[in-house]
């Protein structure tokens, strides 16, 4: 694939020497959240928000995903970072974000800042929801640029394969980090996997597409977040199926699956018996 995207090699700038290389996805990571920003900034100039409001949602929104996404991560695979070697190294590598860690981490951190600038937490859920499925679409398209969090073997025509993944899609790797998929009918050597990655990617972009439409929608506008909740919870659902995650509970779920499925049991509460937004008002 393309974990980097240009190397300009060592650079001397005033006696100091570094290697500069631009990463696929670090510059995914980039994009979306300057996308983001872009379109949030543009609803909330229409709304009279100060432009500050914008960009301190997006920092923090940023910073408390990763933080957050990493420690879905390192909880999740916790027997692995003790029994690694480099424990540190996994702990602080770029690697091993969960979005569902992330987004957990992004509504904490922002609602803070709501609460800082004592606006409407509801009002902004509706805003941010389309913005959500956006930044997670662009992070995506990151995720296959660099051949992480693909899918399970398959034999269909638009099956990838990741030589030089993370990790490689490889029988051994397979055998050694996924010993609960059946690879049996697949042979030895590289094997070709479902792209999930750009499943999501496609199918976020839609759905974003569709909550980005309906933001003025008078019957909606109210209920983006909710809506999101439920699209989101169906698409990660669905999507985990033929991802290569463990599925442990009673055989047939991963983690992931049964966070979906509250997402979607809250949406659909929420759609039913909306909040009233004096409620989330901060004071």
């Amino acid at each position: 694939m393309y974990p980097i995207i240009f190397d300009f090699g060592l650079i001397n700038i005033f006696g100091f020497q570094f290697h500069l290389i631009i990463y696929s996805f670090g510059l995914m990571l980039v994009l979306a959240f300057y996308a983001c920003y872009f379109f949030l900034d543009y609803d909330l100039k229409k709304l009279g928000y100060d432009e500050k409001l914008a960009s301190d949602i997006i920092f923090w929104a940023a910073l408390g995903g990763i933080f957050g996404a990493k420690s879905y991560y390192l909880l999740e695979n916790l027997d692995h970072v003790i029994a690694s070697q480099d424990p540190i190294k996994m702990i602080f590598s770029g690697s091993g974000l969960v979005f569902l860690g992330g987004l957990a981490g992004s509504i904490t951190t922002v609602t803070l800042v709501l609460k800082k600038y004592k606006v409407p937490w509801l009002k902004f859920a509706n805003i941010i929801a389309p913005l959500i499925l956006l930044g997670y679409a662009i992070g995506r398209i990151g995720c296959f640029l660099v051949g992480d969090d693909y899918g399970i073997p398959s034999n269909l025509p638009w099956a990838i394969s990741f030589e030089n993944g993370l990790p490689p899609t490889t029988a051994s790797v397979f055998n050694y980090q996924y010993p609960w998929i059946d690879i049996s009918e697949f042979g030895n050597g590289i094997l070709k996997v479902h792209p999930t990655q750009l499943y999501e990617s496609f199918i976020c972009t839609v759905l974003f597409i569709f909550l980005w439409i309906n933001r003025q929608n008078h019957y909606l506008e109210g209920k983006l977040f909710y809506l999101y909740l439920i699209l989101a919870g169906i698409e990660r659902f669905l999507i985990e199926f033929l991802r290569t995650n463990e599925k442990y509970v009673i055989g047939i779920f991963s983690g992931a699956q049964i966070i979906s499925v509250v997402m979607i049991i809250v949406g659909i509460y929420l759609l039913i018996n909306p909040l009233n937004n004096e409620k989330t008002k901060f004071s």
